[in-house]
């Protein structure tokens, strides 16, 4: 990535073969209002608006230290509907572009401005963004960026004020901050930033440097080259990683229950401040039946880890929580305990797990009936309440987390700061552990070697 002044007369590899230039020449001439050869081209077209005929126009133009565009305008005399929008007219750019204007003076608000569909725009002191492909491209100007988002906020004010009043308040007070802005009262940074790069902020002082503008190039991530539409995905190859989280995959099986044919979702999901994981649910239609399953996305790590939280107030319920296969739950208060492979892997929250835990005990079939014993009934009674005054914050208790593999994670609310009421360890296995695990009879070295001796 490289950060430069902006004073640029185009991007590399931009100029044309010479045999072509000069009808490219012809067609994109310098934008000016002397220039009378400079005409639009007018098509007839539908008005989507009204569904009768209106006019487009169409003038090719080439801005000054920048490049060619197309600016296009329609207009509906029969309902007065009328749009205007900007297409780059050349190709897409080998780097991305990322203009950072510090707007001072009432003079820097009359720049002019190619901003493409693909760019985001972002006023870092209002925490306000314009998302990429939200809005068409435009030619206008700082000024006119900002109309444009007011006018886009106003829009739907009203409905807004019948439906729900208080966020239309919001809204009124955030548009009142954008009206502020127009008046240059105080400076404030305006980022355009596009993945195609051909937008464009106009250097009043070219081709000297402006020391309120800062260009950057940068090389375009892998989501911002499919975003674009320069890389897809070929039949039979393998999806990145990134890719394969924003897919639910499926997949035929037969329901445990009612073994009639079922299918499974699966999806990998990035925890953060963790690791990625897979979550698996199946849902049988024909007999109801559900299940749901959370596998570690990664491997054994070389460490266990022992998550130690003190619950303390009735909001630490809605906390993420992630115990895998391997992970053993304690509870001292309580004088429970509950083994590996109990109830299997689960993401879900501090509160569905107590719920989960207090199924598992209190619907036992060994303790449930005339058969049971009548003092163990009361002690199951008895946890069956702790349990509920924990879940209801009357109660402060200890949650541990023990997981051999390091591959269990409870939510710290803090992060990236350490929470005080959670102690995270991280131990050495012992042969035991790593009997459980299968690890000891696991070889990762020197195995080639082995194989060799006994051909």
């Amino acid at each position: 990535m490289a950060a430069s002044g902006a004073v640029e007369a185009g991007p590399p590899g931009a100029a044309a073969a010479p045999s072509s230039a000069p009808a490219r020449d012809h067609l994109f001439r310098p934008i000016s209002a002397e220039d009378e050869e400079l005409q639009p081209t007018e098509i007839e077209s539908l008005c989507m608006n009204c569904y009768r005929n209106g006019m487009t126009r169409l003038l090719l133009t080439k801005i000054p230290f920048f490049r060619e565009i197309i600016v296009s305008s329609f207009s509906c005399e029969h309902c007065g509907w009328n749009n205007t929008e900007i297409q780059s007219a050349g190709r897409i750019q080998d780097q991305g572009v990322r203009y950072t204007l510090t707007v001072r003076a009432q003079e820097d608000m009359n720049r002019e401005v190619v901003k493409t569909d693909s760019a985001t725009t972002r006023i870092p002191e209002l925490d306000f963004e314009i998302p990429a492909f939200s809005q068409k491209g435009a030619l206008t100007t700082v000024e006119g960026l900002i109309s444009r988002a007011i006018s886009g906020l106003e829009q739907d004010q009203p409905t807004r004020r019948a439906n729900e009043e208080a966020v239309a308040e919001r809204i009124d007070k955030f548009i009142v901050k954008l009206k502020e802005l127009k008046q240059v009262a105080s400076p404030f940074t305006l980022v355009i930033d596009d993945p195609s790069g051909n937008s464009f902020v106009e250097n009043p002082h070219a081709p000297q440097k402006d020391e309120s503008l800062e260009i950057t190039r940068y090389s375009r991530t892998l989501q911002q080259e499919e975003m674009l539409g320069l890389r897809a995905h070929l039949p039979g190859r393998a999806h990145p990683a990134s890719h394969v989280v924003l897919q639910v995959l499926q997949f035929n099986t037969n329901c445990p229950e009612c073994n009639a044919p079922a299918q499974t979702n699966m999806k990998l999901v990035q925890i953060p401040h963790f690791k990625e994981v897979i979550i698996m649910a199946t849902n049988c239609e024909n007999c109801g039946h559900r299940t749901n399953e959370v596998k570690s996305g990664g491997a054994i790590e070389p460490l266990g880890t022992r998550i130690t939280f003190h619950i303390t107030d009735p909001s630490d319920m809605t906390r993420d929580l992630l115990k895998s296969e391997t992970c053993s739950v304690e509870i001292p208060e309580l004088e429970f305990e509950l083994g590996m492979a109990v109830l299997g892997g689960k993401f879900t929250t501090l509160e569905g797990m107590l719920n989960d835990i207090r199924e598992l005990v209190t619907k036992n079939p060994f303790t449930l009936g005339d058969s049971s014993n009548p003092g163990q009934a009361a002690k199951l009674q008895e946890f069956s309440q702790k349990l509920d005054q924990i879940l209801e914050g009357n109660m402060k208790a200890h949650f541990i987390m023990d997981d051999p593999a390091g591959n269990s994670y409870l939510q710290n609310v803090y992060a990236p700061e350490d929470d005080p009421e959670m102690k995270v360890e991280q131990y050495k296995r012992t042969f035991d552990q790593n009997e459980e695990l299968g690890l000891n009879d696991m070889k990762t070295e020197g195995y080639e070697t082995g194989l060799a001796a006994q051909r």
